[in-house]
C-alpha cells in the first residue's frame, strides 16, 4: 500500500460524521442555555467578560501559530471559541478586563499552544487559566456579583459569599447546617445566587447536556460518574451527621459541579477514550471534588479534581483502552 495514501491527524478521535468544528459549535450551543441565564442575573458584566475572553483565545491562538508555530492557523476549529466561552464561565462577572486576557494567555498558550495545538495538551486548557487567576488574583476570583442587583454593573458590582462559601464559613463557626442562611434548592435550581458567571443555573446546564447526548457529541459515563460519585458520598455523610454536612442535592447544585461534569470533564482531548477507564475518571473526579469541598480550604474543589485526574489519563489510557483494530486475543 502507497503510504502518502493514509493521512493520520491529531486526536481528538470521534467515530461518525462530525468534524471537529461541528462537535465544537454543539458544544457552543450546549452553552447557550447557561449563557442566557447569566446575561439575565448578571447583566452587562456576562456580556463583557464572555467576549473579552472569546476574542482573546482566538487572537492568541491565530498570532501563536501564524508567528510563533508558523503553521496555518485553525481558528475555525471553533476550539478557541469553546475555551473562551468555559473560561468565562469559571470567573466572576466583575472580574477586570486585563485579568481576563492574561487567562486567556495562559489557556492558549500555555496549556494549550505550547503543548503543539488542539490535540496535543494534556490539561484542559480552561481550568489551567482558571486555576492560575485563582492562585495569582484570589481576591478578585473571589469577588462574586449578586444575581440581579449587578445587572448594570461591571467593576463596581455588588459582591456576596457562594453558597459553598457560606456553608464552610457557617461549620467554622460551629453553627449547624440548619443555622446558616442558606439558598433554597429551587434558587438554586434555577441560578439566583452568586457564583461564576456559567455554573449558576443547574436547569440551563442540564439542558445543556441534554442536547449534547441527544447530538452524540459526548457520552454518559463520565458526567454520571462524577455526579453519581458526589451524591453517593455526600449522601452518606449527610445521613450520618446532618448537622456537619449538606445534602447531596446542595452539593449537586452549587458550585461547579455540573458545569465540571457536563463541559470540562468530557473534554476529548484530556478525558479517556474507553468507558470502562471514563468511569474510573470520573469516580476519581467525584471523590477529589468531595475532599476538597469538605475538608480542603477552598469551598469548591471541582476545577483542581479534574486538572488531577486529567494527569492520570494516560495512565488510564494505558490500562483501559479501545483493542486495536485487528488485535487478536492471546488465547486464540
Amino acid at each position: 500500500m502507497d503510504n502518502k495514501q493514509l493521512a493520520v491527524s491529531l486526536s481528538p478521535h470521534v467515530q461518525g460524521p462530525h468534524t471537529t468544528q461541528k462537535l465544537m459549535l454543539n458544544v457552543v450551543l450546549a452553552l447557550m442555555p447557561a449563557m442566557a441565564v447569566s446575561l439575565f442575573y448578571f447583566g452587562i458584566g456576562t456580556l463583557i467578560v464572555t467576549l473579552i475572553s472569546v476574542g482573546s483565545c482566538v487572537l492568541f491562538e491565530y498570532l501563536i501559530q501564524r508567528f510563533v508555530l508558523r503553521v496555518k492557523p485553525t481558528v475555525g476549529d471553533l476550539s478557541a471559541v469553546v475555551t473562551g466561552i468555559i473560561l468565562a464561565f469559571n470567573v466572576p462577572s466583575n472580574l477586570p478586563w486585563y485579568i481576563v486576557v492574561l487567562g486567556a494567555l495562559v489557556a492558549i498558550g500555555m496549556a494549550k499552544m505550547s503543548f503543539g495545538g488542539l490535540g496535543n495538551n494534556i490539561f484542559n486548557p480552561a481550568i489551567v487559566a482558571r486555576v492560575f487567576l485563582l492562585i495569582s488574583f484570589p481576591v478578585q476570583m473571589t469577588s462574586w456579583p449578586l444575581p440581579i442587583e449587578s445587572r448594570l454593573q461591571y467593576t463596581d458590582a455588588l459582591t456576596g459569599a457562594t453558597p459553598l462559601a457560606l456553608l464552610k464559613e457557617g461549620l467554622g463557626k460551629g453553627q449547624s447546617v440548619a443555622q446558616i442562611d442558606l439558598p433554597s434548592h429551587m434558587d438554586m435550581f434555577m441560578g439566583l445566587m452568586g457564583g461564576s458567571l456559567g455554573e449558576v443555573s443547574a436547569l440551563a446546564l442540564l439542558i445543556g447536556m441534554v442536547w449534547l447526548l441527544a447530538t452524540r457529541t459526548i457520552t454518559w459515563h463520565i458526567p454520571v460518574s462524577i455526579i453519581g460519585t458526589v451524591l453517593v458520598l455526600t449522601g452518606a455523610m449527610w445521613l450520618i451527621a446532618p448537622d456537619t454536612h449538606a445534602s447531596p442535592l446542595f452539593h449537586l447544585l452549587t458550585g461547579g459541579l455540573l458545569l465540571g461534569a457536563i463541559f470540562m470533564a468530557t473534554d476529548y482531548v484530556t478525558s479517556p477514550m474507553h468507558p470502562s477507564g471514563m468511569w474510573v475518571y470520573g469516580i476519581g473526579i467525584g471523590l477529589l471534588t468531595v475532599v476538597i469541598r469538605v475538608w480542603g480550604s477552598y469551598p469548591e474543589g471541582m476545577s483542581f479534581a479534574i486538572l488531577i485526574m486529567n494527569g492520570a489519563v494516560p495512565l488510564i489510557n494505558r490500562y483501559m483502552k479501545p483493542k486495536r483494530f485487528g488485535e487478536r486475543r492471546a488465547d486464540k
